[in-house]
């Protein structure tokens, strides 16, 4: 009964007297504040990674194919970290609500000293293994030569783009999107000039478009590291290393990593099966994958919002506040799914053109589009929740919730392969990961075992 009640008053802040969806509330300005820094900062990237495509585009397709190549194995490699953004978003925001700032920066140092170093590891790793990297994706040996040489030099700049995820982490917690913005634009917009310059300029190719990329990221940890320094010397609080401290981030990651392999296996599956159906196939999905992730990050920046705000609400013992901004995002993903999907639609016939593609390439990419535009809608609430139940500390389920989507998926990526049905088959299998990702995730938001209040999750 006392539950039902904490349920309707969160119903009614959130409704109002009048039942119905109000146009502007207290909790649409809060949503908004946060994301639409965050839409800025999250489509920075993909915009001018997009940049990068057609500048690669204008020197060929087998540039353009390695180009699609090693930026998914590098993704891969980087993004298994993902969690020093969203977990270190997560925690930061728990003890901001629960009124310990210093305790909430403190967390975000360790976030930061566990990128370096495995940043470091990947430099390691990744280096001198990149020609069996590149080999996974069977792609052909002129698209595999550019794709080993871009990620042989593009992961020298790994400690970098880590440290910009645990820097972002650090201050969407602190529930400041608006750095995350200035950065991110700054640092992309040296990154086109660059690549402009070593690649049509200088007529580095696809080395010059890495070397770019690199110099471009390691600008915007040294932002980052600069902002967050300052942070801590105003707090009071050291920026030295402590171990306990990792221990402790380390251990709460954990399923967030899982989550992250999960979905990075997707990918990669997906990029391996499009690269052994030939030249045009690989060229057209890198373009397509690269306009649906602009599309992803632009949706993903309501569940940035999410984290911060679930985060900090649960952090102050507030789960009726909780619930009620998560009914209210999961209605601005939908809406906002629904317009970028009629968007794609009606930019779908200039696209091929923007990216220089050859005739077959561009067919294929014009039937992938149609996909692309009308996943949009799912894939928006979809990122909200994975948002929600990343604020709340549910990394166990959002595992668990991974692990199953990507045993749906690899069966219908294997028929696709073996069948030969082609690039408009697998993205049909894409969309099949993406809607049992959509169907776990609303099960677990219409539950409360998600709702734990606390500065920690117990």
């Amino acid at each position: 009964m006392q539950l039902a009640s904490v349920r309707e008053r969160g119903r009614k802040r959130l409704l109002g007297p009048s039942g119905r969806l109000p146009r502007l509330r207290g909790e649409d300005r809060e949503i908004l504040r946060l994301a639409v820094p965050a839409f800025g900062a999250l489509v920075a990237e993909p915009l001018f990674l997009l940049a990068d495509s057609a500048i690669v585009g204008r020197i060929g397709t087998v540039p353009l194919g390695g180009l699609g190549v090693a930026s998914q194995a590098l993704t891969t490699l980087v993004n298994i970290s993902i969690f020093l953004a969203y977990g270190t978003t997560a925690a930061v925001a728990r003890q901001l609500g629960a009124g310990r700032r210093q305790e909430a920066i403190r967390q975000g140092i360790d976030g930061l000293w566990m990128a370096a170093g495995i940043g470091l590891a990947v430099i390691i790793l990744a280096w001198p293994l990149a020609p069996e990297i590149v080999r996974v994706f069977g792609a052909s040996p002129a698209v595999s030569q550019g794709a080993m040489t871009y990620l042989r030099i593009s992961v020298l700049g790994a400690p970098s783009m880590l440290l910009v995820l645990a820097g972002t982490g650090v201050l969407r917690g602190l529930q400041d999107t608006r750095t995350t913005l200035l950065v991110a634009v700054a640092a992309n917009a040296v990154n086109i000039a660059l690549n402009a310059t070593f690649v049509l300029g200088l007529r580095l190719g696809l080395a010059g478009s890495a070397w770019g990329t690199v110099i471009a990221q390691t600008a915007a940890a040294a932002a980052y590291l600069v902002v967050v320094v300052r942070g801590a010397r105003r707090a009071g609080v050291g920026f030295g290393m402590d171990l306990a401290g990792l221990r402790s981030a380390a251990t709460a990651a954990a399923g967030l990593i899982a989550r992250t392999l999960a979905l990075q296996a997707v990918l990669v599956v997906t990029t391996a099966v499009a690269a052994r159906q030939g030249d045009a196939a690989i060229a057209a999905h890198q373009v397509a994958f690269r306009l649906w992730n602009l599309l992803a990050l632009a949706l993903d920046a309501i569940a940035i919002a999410a984290q911060a705000i679930t985060g900090r609400c649960l952090g102050a013992g507030d789960a009726a506040g909780a619930r009620a901004a998560t009914t209210r995002m999961i209605w601005w993903g939908a809406v906002y799914g629904v317009a970028f999907g009629l968007a794609m639609l009606l930019a779908r016939p200039l696209l091929p053109g923007l990216f220089a593609a050859a005739p077959p390439v561009r067919a294929l990419l014009l039937a992938v589009l149609l996909i692309v535009a009308a996943q949009q809608p799912v894939a928006g609430v979809v990122f909200v929740l994975d948002g929600v139940l990343i604020g709340a500390g549910d990394q166990r389920y959002l595992a668990f919730a991974g692990v199953l989507a990507l045993a749906v998926f690899l069966p219908a990526a294997w028929l696709v392969h073996v069948q030969h049905l082609g690039l408009v088959a697998l993205w049909l299998a894409y969309s099949l990961w993406l809607l049992v990702r959509f169907v776990t995730l609303v099960l677990r938001a219409h539950t409360s075992r998600w709702l734990v209040t606390g500065a920690v999750r117990r």
